[in-house]
Formats: structure tokens, sequence, C-alpha cells
């Protein structure tokens, strides 16, 4: 089982944060070009921000830079895949930053392996989720006209080496996506696990099933920092 270095850097600011995974990055290729394994998985909290992917269309953004400053909010465009998302306080923010060479997974493999790890997460909560066709992420309610999504994708591969994650809703202001088109959807909704229940969450404790299920689906040795 490869071993992974577990980091939760809690709350931080969006652009310190892409900054320390390109860090990360590179100690993982460089350990890679030495044939020598390491590896890191991140779980984090960013305040209000809006990211669009490099595939993105900035017009899903809906209020500009004035109106993002009054709601305390940032925007960045970034070198992952997908469209525009958000990110906020009670949100995890997953970033895996491996060597996909070690598992022997391809991108599509990856993801999908991503995916199930909140799917599993949120079976223990009662909540069945899916996936949707031609969609990343994690939806509730497939194929109703309820469809809403918990969890935004956007990966960066590059050299076999993974940057940037997912996102998924826990205690979520879901206000914020009211501003975006979120994915580029203009027709499906975003909920939370909080809005779900009827309650707030203790996001530690969803962190702790989350981490389990990521370390099966990918049979990982955490390594706790």
């Amino acid at each position: 089982m490869p071993n992974v270095h577990f980091r939760d850097w809690g709350l931080i600011p969006y652009e310190e944060g892409w900054k320390k995974q390109q860090q990360y990055y590179d100690k993982v290729l460089q350990a890679k070009r030495q044939d020598k394994a390491c590896n890191y998985l991140v779980f984090c909290e960013h305040p209000h921000v809006y990211t669009l992917g490099k595939s993105g269309d900035e017009h899903n953004l809906l209020m500009n830079h004035i109106q993002l400053s009054a709601k305390d909010a940032t925007f960045y465009k970034v070198d992952r895949g997908g469209d525009i998302t958000y990110h906020g306080p009670g949100q995890i923010v997953g970033y895996p930053i491996i060597n996909l060479a070690i598992w022997k997974f391809g991108v599509k493999e990856y993801i999908h392996r991503l995916e199930e790890s909140i799917i599993q997460t949120l079976q223990n909560y009662d909540i069945k989720a899916e996936r949707l066709n031609d969609a990343t992420g994690v939806w509730l309610d497939v194929g109703t006209p309820m469809e809403r999504k918990i969890c935004a994708m956007g990966v960066k591969v590059s050299r076999h080496i993974t940057m940037h994650g997912f996102a998924f809703n826990i205690n979520t202001d879901l206000k914020y996506f009211d501003y975006i088109n979120p994915c580029g959807f203009k027709d499906k909704g975003v909920t939370s696990l909080a809005q779900e229940l009827g309650k707030d969450i203790d996001i530690k404790l969803v962190k702790q099933k989350l981490l389990s299920h990521i370390a099966s689906q990918f049979k990982m040795q955490l390594q706790y920092e």
C-alpha cells in the first residue's frame, strides 16, 4: 500500500493553497524522477472564492469584480479542467497530489475512485448519491427535475501527477452558487450535506469518514502530519 502524507491546512486563502499545491507537485515530480515514492493528500477550506477552469466560460460568473468584492469573494482563472465553481467555508476541498503511475490508474479511473469515495461517505448518512452521464462530480436525484450536485470535481494531471481535486459541500453557504452557473450548468441545482439533513454537520467527522473511504478506494496508507 503506497504511503501518502495527509495534511489538513484548515482555512487557507486560495492563492496560498494553489502555491503550496505547486510546491507539493514539484516534490512528487522530483521523487518520481529519482524512482522514489512521494504523495500527498490535502484537505482544506477556502474563504469565498470562484475559480474558472481552463476550458470554462467567464460568462458563467454572473457578477462583476465590484460585486465580487461586496460579497467578500475573489476570482481566479486556474489550470484545472472543468468550468466555474465556488469554494467557501464549510466545504471540504480535497487536493490529492499523487503519482498515478504508482497506482497504474488513468485519469478516468482516478476521477471515478474519487467520486466513489464521496458516494460511500454519503451512504454513511443514508443519502443515495450517483454519477451523472457526461458530467463529473457527485449528484443526488439523478434523472429527475430535482437533480442537484453535492460535490464538484476539477483536476489537472501532468506527467501522471495530479493537482486540484474536489469540493464537497458540507455546511456550505449555498447562496454563493446563485452568482454563477455552477460547472457551466444553467438548469441544475446545488446542495450540501447540511441542506439534505436539515441541520449543521460535524465537518471533522465527515472528514474522518471520507479519509477512510479514500484510503480504501486507493489502497493507500495515510501518514498523518
